[in-house]
């Protein structure tokens, strides 16, 4: 296939044939069978099998894809794909990016229907990972691993906003590929986010990068990668950034505003889920792959130290279901010493009106930010999948937050999931903390749109917790309007109902996470790639009894 859209980012290499990853496997296994009640991790890989009925003559490829050269996910599928994929594969490869003869990522998007093209022709790292996901699952994983040596060297690179320089183990948010007529080559030009709105470091891009690497290493079985000693620096520089000691005295991570997903100012200042959530992740998948050896030995025990203090902290103080609240909303104020209870000195009356209506007897959800005096009770989406996938929240809190997205589906999901935040800011409100930002309106973008790459979380989630049918219930909603709309990048809407006023056509991220969705519930046994199981060692502190009535 001849890739499209290339020329945006100066690139001149044409497609070249890539070596499909062989992950033939078995096919002849029981039906799959998900209880309602079980979570992933209770359960045998064997049994989350595919078990799709084997299809004469369409496995005759050595090289692990069907003779009809269809997606090897659709092929093992007993009955017919939706077209949405087969269009959804075509527009991810027209995304594909080009250095120096291998693909290297995808672009943010490929909207052909505006001029203005703004920093959409680049490869996002954050964009990239559910792009890399969709190729690793259906073998294919040499972008991937190319993706990954790229983003490796340019994280060397120097890093300078003005005349202060970064710390060495900053990612880039994005890169792009420029081409110099002089000496006819490509090169790779980095944003480490000296060009971004707020000039704001990436926070999330080295988190993503250390959980792709070990996706990558589960999914393609090679360990060569990830214990190279480029990639073992790589871990330790970013990780470096945040295990240092300093004058914290909380176990979470201290962030600017604007970080991550929520690139904008949002209110997200501190101690925000996404990124104690995606911090955990990322300090467990680097716990597998360290080496003890030298220095790793060191960042291998600093690393269980801030698990143990960082799953405690969260599963106390951030998690909010129905008790909590009534005992948040009957907190005594300006307690000292070590007997107080209050620990934030939260004030009750900051409570929210909306969250009393909000939160039902049966559910919960891991809060938006906790620190002094300040406790941001709004939902956000990403932060509490990856809570679920990374077992940050205890078995019992996954299902508490899955209970709270059935209870609270037309707020959360609506007509197109997955809202990033509930509630959205409005009014006052809206103009102190966004600074009267006219993309983050009310109920649009950052500020409670609905974002379809969430899907491909929300979908792992639901398969770790044993719950597809939610998921199956939103890619339905995904597939009666995503390909008609054009891929869009986001929806506006109290129930997403409407196309984004900006939102981007053709956005590479909302394409690749309809793609992982629709190939996880096809293949439940990808979850392994994406999914953490409880470490036993840290024994959960909050049991789901105590916001659960006895029956």
């Amino acid at each position: 296939m001849e890739p499209l859209g290339l020329r945006a980012v100066g690139s001149h290499c044409s497609l070249s044939e890539m070596d499909d990853l062989d992950l033939t496997r078995a096919l002849d296994k029981p039906r799959l069978k998900i209880e309602r009640k079980r979570s992933f991790d209770e359960r045998s890989m064997s049994e989350l099998s595919a078990g799709y009925g084997r299809h004469d003559g369409l496995y005759d490829s050595p090289r692990g894809r069907s003779v009809l050269d269809t997606p090897l996910s659709s092929a093992r599928n007993c009955f017919e794909p939706h077209p949405m994929m087969a269009e959804a594969w075509e527009a991810l490869r027209r995304s594909m990016v080009f250095y120096r003869g291998h693909p290297v990522g995808t672009l943010a998007a490929v909207d052909n229907t505006t001029d203005e093209v703004l920093n959409y022709d680049q490869v996002f790292v954050r964009d990239f990972v559910p792009s890399a996901l969709a190729f690793l699952m259906n073998g294919e994983s040499d972008i991937v691993k190319h993706f990954l040596l790229k983003t490796l060297q340019l994280q060397d690179s120097e890093k300078r906003v003005d005349r202060f320089k970064l710390g060495k183990g900053v990612m880039p948010a994005s890169f792009k590929v420029r081409h110099d007529p002089v000496r006819e080559m490509d090169h790779l030009v980095a944003d480490f986010g000296e060009t971004a709105i707020g000039r704001v470091a990436p926070v999330d891009s080295g988190f993503w990068w250390i959980i792709l690497l070990r996706a990558y290493t589960k999914s393609t079985g090679d360990l060569t990668l990830s214990e190279t000693p480029e990639c073992q620096k790589g871990i330790k520089l970013i990780l470096s950034l945040c295990l240092a000691e300093g004058f914290d005295t909380f176990p979470t991570l201290l962030c600017a505003d604007g970080c991550s997903m929520i690139d904008r100012r949002m209110g997200v200042y501190g101690y925000p889920i996404e990124i104690q959530a995606l911090f955990y992740m990322a300090l467990r998948c680097a716990l597998s792959m360290l080496k003890p050896d030298g220095d790793g030995r060191e960042c291998i025990e600093q690393i269980t130290k801030r698990l143990h203090a960082l799953s405690f902290h969260m599963r106390n103080y951030f998690w909010l279901d129905y008790q909590q609240l009534n005992d948040i909303y009957r907190y005594k104020t300006e307690e000292y010493s070590h007997t107080a209870v209050n620990k934030f000195n939260v004030m009750p009356d900051s409570i929210p009106d909306w969250v009393f209506d909000f939160m039902p007897l049966r559910g919960g959800y891991f809060v938006g930010n906790v620190g002094p005096a300040h406790m941001d009770f709004r939902w956000f989406a990403l932060g509490n999948c990856v809570s679920i996938l990374s077992s940050l929240a205890t078995p019992d809190q996954s299902m508490a937050i899955m209970d709270l997205l059935e209870h609270r589906w037309a707020e959360l999901v609506g007509e197109m999931p997955l809202k990033i935040c509930y509630p959205c800011l409005e009014g006052h409100e809206w103009r102190i903390i966004t600074g009267c930002d006219p993309k983050n309106t009310r109920w649009s973008y950052h500020n409670g749109g609905s974002w379809p790459v969430l899907l491909w979380q929300l979908t792992a989630a639901c398969i770790k917790t044993g719950r597809p049918q939610i998921a199956r219930r939103a890619v339905d909603l995904i597939e009666s309007r995503l390909h008609r709309d054009c891929w869009p990048e986001y929806y506006d809407g109290k129930l997403g109902r409407y196309v984004g006023k900006q939102a981007r056509k053709y956005q590479t991220w909302s394409i690749a996470g309809y793609l992982v969705a629709k190939m996880l519930l096809e293949d439940p046994s990808h979850i392994g790639m994406i999914s953490l199981e409880e470490d036993k060692l840290m024994k959960p502190v909050i049991k789901r009894s105590a916001s659960w009535p006895q029956l």
